[in-house]
């Protein structure tokens, strides 16, 4: 038996297949997922499980380096946002108009993760990173601009 982490088999294998750049979208209860996405239903209930439970176990297992959010987040859920830009501290954060993120954005997902949230505006996608550090740490690598102020 796994001792730890995310224990749902799907969206274990899930993570277990992203790549750099990736787009992984954690959505709330009512959004709407596109009939031919990979979706992995996790809602049980109201806030069963919550928004902030999931990103944060996903979150654990995942090198993420960009966040996207409707725009309407940041004035409408300000709150949500500032527990993104704490969790995910390091990323780039980006915005989207809201219509955007129920259709192009689902669509480019490489899986649709639906969970039991009851929170406005909560659908966020994460685009998946590398361990700067681990990946081009060793001997003779020449670092990327990019990740030169991470390793």
């Amino acid at each position: 038996m796994k001792r730890s982490g995310i224990l749902n088999a799907e969206l274990s294998e899930v993570l277990a297949t992203l790549g750099h750049t990736d787009l992984l979208l954690v959505v709330d209860a009512g959004f709407p997922v596109p009939r031919d996405a990979h979706r992995i239903d996790l809602a049980l209930a109201e806030n069963l499980p919550d928004l902030r439970t999931v990103l944060g176990l996903i979150a654990d297992e995942l090198v993420v380096e960009g966040v996207v959010r409707a725009d309407d987040v940041l004035s409408h859920n300000p709150r949500l946002d500032t527990w993104l830009h704490e969790r995910f501290a390091g990323a780039e954060f980006t915005t989207r108009p809201h219509a955007e993120v129920l259709g192009d954005l689902a669509r480019d997902a490489k899986a649709v993760v639906r969970t039991g949230a009851f929170e406005p505006w909560g659908n966020v996608g994460l685009y998946c990173g590398v361990d700067a550090p681990r990946w081009f740490g060793g001997e003779g690598v020449v670092v990327p601009e990019q990740y030169a102020s991470k390793v």
